[in-house]
């Protein structure tokens, strides 16, 4: 079964991932007072997504939708980070983690990634980046 929601104040569960995400993107200038939605999906919804998205048929740990606002629509909305479970909980324990720190580290990415950075394609400024927000966020390896 999937894991979906949205981060919300009020969710007991998601308190803590709620605050970092929420410091994590006001920490961005490019995100100043934006929101974003994330989603905890399993690796069968996750491959689903990539092949859909993508064109990978095979999971993958985080995914971003970037939103780009009609005039109609909300402005401040940067668009949606989607992390597999599975696939956090598997990373963690293969690089020692917690799993909280792990969806944190997703979660920076994701972000990041809704900022329009891209590892793939850039001479590493996006892993510069993400290393420099970790050590301001606290989320080292």
């Amino acid at each position: 079964m999937d894991k979906n929601f949205d981060i919300q104040e009020n969710d007991a569960v998601s308190e803590k991932l709620y605050s970092f995400a929420k410091d994590a993107t006001e920490m961005i200038l490019e995100n100043k007072k934006k929101s974003i939605g994330i989603s905890f999906v399993s690796d069968a919804k996750m491959q689903d997504l990539n092949q859909n998205f993508r064109g990978r048929d095979s999971t993958t740990d985080v995914l971003s939708f970037p939103f780009a606002a009609e005039e109609f629509e909300d402005k401040n909305f940067l668009g949606d980070i989607i992390i597999s479970t599975e696939q956090a909980k598997k990373q963690a324990l293969e690089n020692g983690l917690s799993e909280e720190v792990e969806i944190r580290q997703l979660i920076l990415h994701g972000i990041l990634h809704l900022c329009g950075y891209d590892h793939d394609t850039d001479e590493g400024e996006m892993n510069s980046l993400e290393l420099k927000f970790r050590d301001k966020l606290g989320i080292n390896r």
